[in-house]
C-alpha cells in the first residue's frame, strides 16, 4: 500500500507555540491526557487501598456498606473509563505521528476537543462524591434495573452517566484522528507493512474504539432514559438488551486497554535485544485477527443470564488463543538467544510476558460455561481481570513510559527508583491478586464490604491487602522518580536516541520540535519497519 501523505515530511520551522490549553500539537495534547489520567490513577488507587483496608480482616467496619459500594464503583469505572483507556489512546496520539513520519496529527482541533470532553467528563464523574447522596454505587457495569432512579436515587449516578458519556465520546474523537493519521498522513516510503509494531497495535486499537465505543454511548443513553422513566427497565427484555449493548463495548475495551501496551512491549524487547522484532507479519496479522474476534465474544459475560448461546461464545472465546499465541511467539522469539540489556523498561517488558499470560489463560477458563457458572461474580473474576489490567496492561504501560520518557522530556529517569518501582510492583501484584483466585474458588463473592471469621477468607484477604500496600509503595517510588528526574533534569539529560532504538521517533530531537522533524533532524528514508537499523547497517 502506498502512502497518500501530502504534507512535507520535514519542516524548517514549526507553528507558533500556543498555550497548552489551546494547543494543536499532538504531543502536548497527548501529554495533557497522560497527566490527567495519571492524577486519576493515583486517586483511583487510593480508593483501592481503602477497600483493601476494609477487607484485610473479618468483621471490620471502617466504612458503611454504601460507602464501600461507591468506592468499588468509582475505582472500577474510573480505572477503565478514565485511566487505562485514555493512557492507551494517548500513547498512540503522542507516538504514531512520529513513527509514521507525519508532521502533525490529522484534525488536531478535533483531537483537542476529544481531550476536553475527556477532562470535563472525568470531573463530572468524580464530582458525585460532593453530592448529598454520594457518588454512583452500581458497579462499573451499572446493570439495570439497579441503576435506575427507583433503586439508585440521587444525582451521583446522573453525573456518572453524563461524565462517562463525554469521556467516551472524547476517546472516539482522539482514536479517529490517530487512525486517520496512519491511513492518510504517512511519510513517503512508509507503507503499511513498514509501520512499527506499536503503530500497528494502535491501528487495531482504534478500529475497536470506533466499532465498539458507540455501543457504550447508546447503553449510557438507555441508562439516562431509565433515570427519567424507571418503568423502561420493568421488562427483562430491556435489561438483557442493555447487557448486550454494554458488553459489546465491555469486552473490546479490554483489548483497547492492553493492545497499545503489547505494542510498547514489542518495541522495548526488540530495542534491548538489539534485533528486529521476530515474526513481524504474523504479529500484525494476529493483532488484526484479535481485534476482529473481540467483536464476537461479548456474550461470554452473559452465560449466567441464560439468554445467549453458550457453545458459540465459548468457541469464539477459546479461539482467541490463536492470535494471542502468535503474539507470544513473536515476543519470545525476539529475546531467545539475544544479549539483552536489563534496563528498567526491559524489566517491565519481560515481567509482562508471564504475568499477562496468567490473565489470558484464566480468561479462557471463565470463557468456558461450565466453569463460569461457578466463578461468575466471585473473586476469581476479580483476580482474572486484574492480572489482565494490572499485571498486564500496567506493566506494559510502565515499560513504555520509562522507554519513551526520555524522548518526550529529554530527561533520563532514575535507575535506582526505577528498580525499586519494578520489584515492589512484581511482589505487590502477585501478592495481591494470586490469593484472589483461591478466594473465588472457595466462594467469596465480589462487591461485598465484609465477611466473618467463619467464612475462612481471612488469610487470603490479609495477604491481598498486604500486597496492595506494596503496590502503593511502588507507585510512590514511581512518583518520586518522576519528580526527582524533573528537578535534576540538568544532570540527567537524554540524547536524541539514548537507547539506540530503531524506529523513526528516535531520529528527531528529545523532546521533538512542533512539527516532529526539522532541518537539524531530518526525516530518514523508510525502507523497513526499523529505518534507523537500516541506516546503521548501511554505515557499517
Amino acid at each position: 500500500m502506498t502512502t497518500t501523505a501530502s504534507a512535507p515530511a520535514v519542516a524548517e520551522t514549526g507553528p507558533p507555540r500556543r498555550s497548552w490549553l489551546g494547543t494543536t500539537d499532538h504531543k502536548r495534547i497527548a501529554l495533557l491526557t497522560i497527566a490527567t489520567a495519571l492524577v486519576l490513577f493515583f486517586a483511583m488507587g487510593a480508593l483501592a487501598l481503602l477497600m483493601r483496608a476494609q477487607l484485610a480482616r473479618p468483621g471490620q467496619h471502617l466504612m458503611s456498606n454504601q460507602t464501600y459500594d461507591e468506592l468499588f464503583t468509582m475505582h472500577g469505572s474510573g480505572m477503565i473509563y478514565l485511566v487505562i483507556t485514555p493512557l492507551a489512546i494517548a500513547f498512540g496520539l503522542y507516538l504514531v505521528p512520529l513513527q509514521v513520519g507525519a508532521p502533525t496529527v490529522a484534525a488536531p482541533r478535533l483531537t483537542m476537543l476529544g481531550f476536553w470532553l475527556y477532562f470535563f467528563g472525568a470531573l463530572t464523574v468524580i464530582s458525585g462524591f460532593a453530592t448529598t447522596n454520594g457518588a454512583a454505587s452500581n458497579g462499573w457495569t451499572a446493570y439495570t434495573p439497579l441503576s435506575s432512579a427507583r433503586f439508585s436515587p440521587g444525582v451521583g449516578s446522573d453525573l456518572w452517566i453524563a461524565g462517562n458519556f463525554a469521556a467516551g465520546l472524547g476517546m472516539i474523537l482522539m482514536a479517529g484522528t490517530v487512525l486517520w493519521t496512519v491511513l492518510l498522513r504517512r511519510a513517503p516510503g512508509m507503507t503499511m507493512l513498514r509501520l512499527p509494531v506499536f503503530s500497528w497495535s494502535m491501528v487495531a486499537t482504534n478500529l475497536m474504539v470506533l466499532a465498539a465505543f458507540p455501543s457504550l454511548l447508546i447503553a449510557l443513553g438507555m441508562l439516562a432514559l431509565g433515570r427519567i422513566t424507571p418503568d423502561v427497565f420493568a421488562s427483562n427484555i430491556w435489561n438483557v438488551g442493555y447487557q448486550h449493548l454494554f458488553w459489546f463495548y465491555g469486552h473490546p475495551v479490554v483489548y483497547v486497554m492492553f493492545f497499545p501496551f503489547v505494542g510498547a512491549v514489542a518495541e522495548v524487547l526488540a530495542t534491548f535485544a538489539r534485533r528486529r522484532f521476530f515474526g513481524y507479519k504474523p504479529t500484525v496479522l494476529s493483532l488484526l485477527l484479535f481485534a476482529a474476534l473481540s467483536m464476537s465474544v461479548w456474550g461470554h459475560h452473559m452465560f449466567t443470564t441464560g439468554q445467549v448461546s453458550d457453545n458459540y461464545y465459548s468457541l469464539t472465546s477459546i479461539f482467541l488463543l490463536v492470535p494471542a499465541g502468535l503474539e507470544y511467539f513473536g515476543m519470545i522469539g525476539t529475546i531467545i538467544g539475544a544479549r539483552m540489556r536489563f534496563t528498567v523498561p526491559m524489566l517491565f517488558a519481560l515481567a509482562f510476558i508471564p504475568q499477562f499470560l496468567v490473565g489470558g489463560l484464566t480468561g479462557i477458563m471463565v470463557g468456558t460455561p461450565v466453569f463460569d457458572y461457578q466463578a461468575q461474580d466471585s473473586y476469581f473474576v476479580v483476580a482474572h481481570f486484574h492480572y489482565t489490567l494490572v499485571a498486564g496492561s500496567l506493566f506494559g504501560f510502565f515499560a513504555g513510559f520509562y522507554y519513551w520518557f526520555p524522548k518526550a522530556t529529554g530527561i533520563m529517569p532514575g535507575k535506582v527508583l526505577g528498580h525499586a518501582h519494578f520489584w515492589l510492583m512484581v511482589a505487590g501484584t502477585n501478592l495481591t491478586f494470586l490469593p484472589m483466585f483461591w478466594l473465588g474458588i472457595e466462594g467469596m463473592p465480589r462487591r461485598v464490604a465484609g465477611y466473618t471469621a467463619r467464612d475462612g477468607f481471612g488469610t487470603q484477604n490479609l495477604l491481598a491487602s498486604t500486597g496492595a500496600g506494596l503496590l502503593g509503595l511502588a507507585m510512590l517510588c514511581f512518583l518520586v522518580n518522576i519528580v526527582v528526574s524533573v528537578v535534576k533534569r540538568r544532570t540527567r539529560r537524554a540524547g536524541d536516541n539514548p537507547w539506540e532504538a530503531f524506529t523513526l521517533e528516535w531520529a528527531t530531537s528529545s523532546p521533538p520540535p512542533p512539527l516532529n522533524f526539522d532541518a537539524e533532524h531530518p526525516l530518514p528514508p523508510a525502507r523497513s519497519y526499523t529505518p534507523l537499523l537500516d541506516l546503521q547497517q548501511e554505515r557499517s
